[in-house]
């Protein structure tokens, strides 16, 4: 934990839950975990905003709790990678809307907002945010939430049970270990209809609550990834036949495992000939895997079958985390500093005069690259001393340089946690500082909106859209330019830590 995603998570929080909830957040970020007294002793809150503030970190997962050593009361503690998270929902619901349509967009979006819930109140919730409202659109709705947990991107939420105490008491623990976590519930038609309609009914599911497995998604974001890397580098059949691949690995691979289990080549001819219409990734099948294991993509295993291949995740996402330290030298210091960081990389060990040498760099701009890379902290120093003897003098010491990746990484998540907090803050003040101005905006346009349903006169509308002043709507354009930017640049950091955080977790 660090001091930059403390503050990435307090400002998030209160960008959602509020000032109270904030509160809460950054004293459970300060420790491991914490009773309910404490927490009301530190914060200086009341017992009830607390409890409140608790029930809903606890229903949108961000928060955990179990019993403390003596087992006579509860430690909570902050799920901090659970509140990053949240900047990711965007993507969640772009997946789910690419994969499987509007309505179980609609499904996703609903379930995000509400944390855990059932599934009878998401679909008829989700009826206000759908075209039809008839008893075919909650039919729908029904089998696109059934669709959803049967591909496993929501999960039932853990059961809260009776256990024994430490003073005799009960108390209550949270079961995890459900038996088909993805098993839908029935759920009748006529029942959802009534409770659409406000009438009163018996809802059938009110004890299985659903949450977002967000596993199952950064599975697929994984997969992107890496699918993305083999078209850049060689091809887009190539591309094909990865994610051909790594559907196989799935099936036989726990899919977080860093190196899959074996798969045939005869296996995977198969599964192209049988889902892929690309008769040129079928022709040039053999020379693709060629190609990707020369890359240290894949590595064979065995020769029968016709060769048996295992995915080799961890090292596909050191390769790309290197890619991606280089970018970043690029970007900050110019191609020469990339090259000498790749040179050095490349030889482990290298002294100052050796660099120059070898990166093919002029002296002078070897020495000053080399130490700003070493100030920066993408290069380490080594110092090696040569015992002297006698009357020889003082010893003489080599300094060598070297790469420490894990180290590299841990500092490009600070960086990345302070570009976000700085990207959300901005993106905050602009809003804030222009509230009349957008809102003014938004008035125009909902006016507009209905003269036009009402066949009003272009010249009418014209002259109402004339209220908005031209400096206004100079200010107002520049706003949303950088609203969008900010945006966007909230989206590819977000992409940079996904992938940073995958390289470590591949590390351990």
């Amino acid at each position: 934990m660090s001091i930059q995603l403390g503050k990435l998570c307090s400002r998030i929080i209160e960008q959602h839950f509020g000032e109270v909830v904030r509160t809460v957040v950054d004293d459970l970020f300060a420790s491991i975990a914490k009773s309910l007294s404490q927490i009301i002793r530190s914060t200086g809150l009341t017992k009830s905003e607390v409890c409140k503030s608790l029930a809903i970190l606890i229903k949108f997962n961000m928060v955990g709790f179990s019993l403390n050593k003596a087992r006579t009361g509860y430690e909570y503690r902050l799920y901090y990678d659970r509140v990053v998270m949240i900047l990711r929902y965007p993507r969640y619901v772009h997946l789910i809307q690419t994969k499987f349509g509007h309505e179980s967009a609609v499904l996703m979006e609903e379930l995000l907002r509400s944390g855990t819930q059932t599934a009878s109140y998401i679909i008829v919730k989700s009826m206000q945010n759908v075209d039809g409202k008839d008893n075919s659109t909650l039919a729908l709705l029904r089998d696109k939430f059934t669709e959803l947990a049967q591909e496993n991107y929501i999960i039932r939420a853990p059961e809260p049970k009776q256990c024994d105490g430490g003073n005799g008491s009960e108390q209550m623990e949270l079961c995890h270990d459900i038996p088909n976590p993805f098993l839908m519930p029935e759920l009748d038609l006529r029942i959802l209809k009534d409770l659409h309609e406000g009438k009163p009914a018996k809802v059938p599911d009110e004890d299985v609550h659903w949450v977002v497995n967000v596993e199952q998604f950064h599975i697929d974001f994984r997969n992107t990834i890496m699918v993305t890397a083999i078209e850049r580098m060689i091809d887009g059949n190539a591309g094909e036949c990865m994610k051909y691949l790594l559907q196989l690995m799935r099936e036989r691979t726990n899919p977080w495992e860093a190196v899959s289990n074996p798969i045939a080549l005869v296996d995977l001819r198969q599964r192209c000939e049988k889902k892929s219409q690309n008769v040129e990734m079928l022709r040039y099948l053999d020379q693709y895997i060629s190609v990707m294991e020369s890359n240290e993509y894949l590595s064979k295993f065995d020769t029968k079958g016709g060769g048996q291949f295992t995915v080799n995740v961890k090292k596909i996402f050191e390769q790309l985390t290197w890619a991606c330290i280089e970018n970043i030298i690029v970007e900050k210091y110019g191609s020469k500093a990339a090259r000498i960081f790749r040179v050095i990389r490349m030889k482990k060990y290298v002294e100052q005069e050796d660099i120059q040498k070898e990166a093919m760099v002029p002296a002078k701009d070897a020495k000053l690259l080399t130490y700003k890379l070493l100030e920066e902290n993408f290069l380490q120093i080594q110092t090696f001393r040569k015992p002297g003897g006698g009357n020889a003098g003082a010893p003489k010491s080599f300094f060598l340089f070297y790469v420490n990746q894990s180290q590299i990484v841990s500092m490009l998540l600070e960086l990345s946690y302070k570009a976000l907090y700085n990207s959300i803050t901005r993106l905050t003040h602009d809003k804030t500082v222009n509230k009349r101005l957008i809102e003014k905006s938004q008035r125009l346009e909902s006016i507009v909106e209905t003269m036009k349903e009402r066949g009003e006169s272009d010249a009418y509308i014209n002259e109402i859209l004339e209220t908005l002043t031209p400096p206004e709507q100079e200010i107002l354009a520049k706003v949303k330019l950088r609203v969008k930017s900010l945006y966007s640049a909230e989206i590819g950091i977000d992409e940079t830590i996904f992938m940073l955080k995958l390289y470590q977790e591949y590390q351990k």
